[in-house]
């Protein structure tokens, strides 16, 4: 089958449709991946096809207030529109689409019959047992926390208002609310793939038929490569450091992060690798090396611990090579996996960034690496974890299809 993976924002976001997609191509498909144009070295690094995508939702910087990030957002959605009808082909046999991506794609499969399935990296359908991801972490009830979900759903559906309707019109399909497009898929059972891992996030006891969590996908990665020399050498010199960065969240105070990040690392006692990222961490000194992105594969296995933004996919690498974390989180679903750490026991308390300290992050710093209980924590998750092939779950789901006549 010719396949069509489609996905929008932050390297977290894109990555793990790298390693879905080689999987795919394996097992003998002809995989595209239509993503932002800063992550095609990634996509055919892993052997796919890529097709451009204005896919990065960066725009409005991270002090700007709800109403500037909700303008920014839907006209985000209607560039994304437009350059989702041009990455898809008339040969295309099925489309993956993700979280962001499916308010659009259900509308390219009206327009042209090109099935879909959904293959989302975080739980988006409402459940009594927990609270949205994106929201808090406050569970509300069960009636609370589904009434949450169809109101965060609804949220949803007018960031996409503007950009389904032109889209529609584009497509030659008569006008029809977000919203309305939404509850029929629902009600017509289409199936979603969940790439994470029920370790962290068990299968929802209300959820439909149709939706499945698979375990989690891992960004593609060569087993044959190799860490830079000046890591390996920083590695080889004394006991494994603990990683601090925060991927791909920005800040607007750089400096500060990295004095405090060195200053709570020195107090622990601890050696440190920082990785830039779009923070722009940066330190230099003998227990300290700078460094950009790693992949997580080769890297984790070799901290001692890792300080992060609890993205969903840093969560999983931590988790998979069985070293406790120190979440920082910023926004969004963060809190949440944040959260789901701490529960597993693979993590103390998150220091959110809004309030984090030096002090704060030496203490936290002090837990995971003296208690050995946050450590043997991560690894039982880990092991659990080794017994899953999300992406296995993927091919077979896949290959149950027929292609297109």
């Amino acid at each position: 089958m010719k396949i069509l993976i489609t996905a929008a924002g932050s390297r977290g976001d894109v990555a793990p449709y790298t390693g879905l997609g080689a999987r795919l191509a394996a097992a003998g498909h002809e995989v595209a991946l239509a993503t932002g144009e800063v992550f095609a070295p990634l996509v055919r690094e892993a052997g796919l096809e890529f097709r451009p995508l204005p896919a990065d939702p960066r725009g409005a910087g991270p002090a700007a207030t709800k109403r500037e990030l909700m303008r920014t957002a839907a006209a985000f959605m209607r560039r994304l529109a437009t350059g989702m009808r041009g990455a898809l082909t008339d040969d295309t046999d099925l489309m993956l689409l993700s979280t962001t991506t499916a308010p659009l794609g259900w509308h390219l499969t009206e327009a042209t019959g090109v099935p879909s399935l959904g293959a989302y990296l975080v739980p988006a359908a409402p459940t009594g047992d927990f609270p949205p991801v994106v929201g808090g972490t406050r569970s509300l009830g069960r009636f609370g926390n589904r009434a949450m979900g169809r109101l965060s759903l609804r949220i949803t559906d007018r960031l996409f208002a503007e950009a389904v309707k032109e889209l529609r019109t584009g497509l030659g399909l008569p006008p029809v609310a977000p919203g309305a497009v939404r509850r029929r898929q629902e009600a017509a059972g289409w199936p979603v793939l969940h790439g994470f891992s029920e370790v962290l996030v068990p299968r929802p006891s209300d959820w439909r038929a149709g939706l499945t969590v698979t375990g989690t996908w891992w960004p593609y990665h060569d087993g044959t490569d190799r860490l830079p020399r000046e890591v390996e050498d920083f590695l080889a010199a004394g006991p494994p450091p603990v990683l601090v960065g925060f991927g791909s969240m920005p800040a607007d105070d750089a400096d500060r992060l990295g004095d405090l990040a060195v200053t709570a690392l020195r107090r622990a006692g601890a050696r440190g690798i920082l990785q830039r990222g779009r923070a722009g961490l940066a330190a230099a000194d003998d227990d300290i090396l700078t460094v950009d992105a790693l992949p997580h594969a080769a890297l984790f296995p070799r901290l001692a611990a890792a300080v992060h933004h609890a993205g969903a996919g840093t969560t999983a690498a931590a988790l998979r090579a069985g070293i406790p974390s120190v979440p920082v989180p910023f926004t969004a679903d963060q809190p949440s996996w944040s959260a789901r750490l701490k529960a597993l026991g693979a993590a103390p308390s998150p220091v959110p960034h809004a309030t984090l300290t030096a002090e704060a992050l030496t203490d936290a710093l002090r837990l995971v690496l003296n208690d050995p209980s946050y450590a043997a924590a991560a690894r039982a998750a880990a092991g659990r974890m080794a017994a899953e092939d999300g992406a296995g779950q993927v091919v077979k789901a896949v290959d149950s299809l027929r292609p297109r006549e």
